[in-house]
């Protein structure tokens, strides 16, 4: 690990060796470090991370236990991981956007089918999910 200028600590890099050919013994070297904040974080004011608990968004990479980065400051998008206020509980679903209105849509591994939700009147999106921090 790697100090950052505001204290962090950043983890190294190592530039990966070519895919075909003779890999030179020095192919794999330290290439200074990335600070994950800022990598993972663009604004420290507007991101959280939540931790994901059931498993109806496993088919869109966050599985349960898995730790989400949310947000708040991006505008959704059709498509879009969201976190989303539905009936008063904060739930992570694709948000998708239909000429009859918001849809939220889970996401389960198969052979479970997806389930839509349609949303009456104002859709109350939390955030964007823009990773998924999975444990290996």
């Amino acid at each position: 690990m790697t100090e950052s200028i505001d204290g962090a600590e950043s983890a190294g890099v190592l530039r990966p060796r070519p895919a075909t050919g003779f890999a030179s013994p020095a192919g794999d070297y330290y290439d200074g470090g990335i600070d994950l904040n800022r990598h993972l974080i663009p604004d420290r004011t507007s991101t959280f991370v939540m931790r994901v608990s059931g498993h109806s968004m496993a088919g869109a990479g966050a599985a349960d236990g898995d730790e989400l980065i949310v947000e708040r400051a991006r505008a959704p998008r059709d498509g879009n991981v969201v976190v989303a206020v539905l009936d008063g509980e904060l739930v992570v679903r694709r948000l998708r956007i239909e000429a009859a209105g918001p849809v939220l849509q889970t996401e389960p591994l198969p052979p479970s089918p997806p389930v839509r939700t349609r949303v009456d009147g104002e859709l109350d999106v939390w955030g964007v999910v823009t990773r998924s921090l999975h444990r290996l």
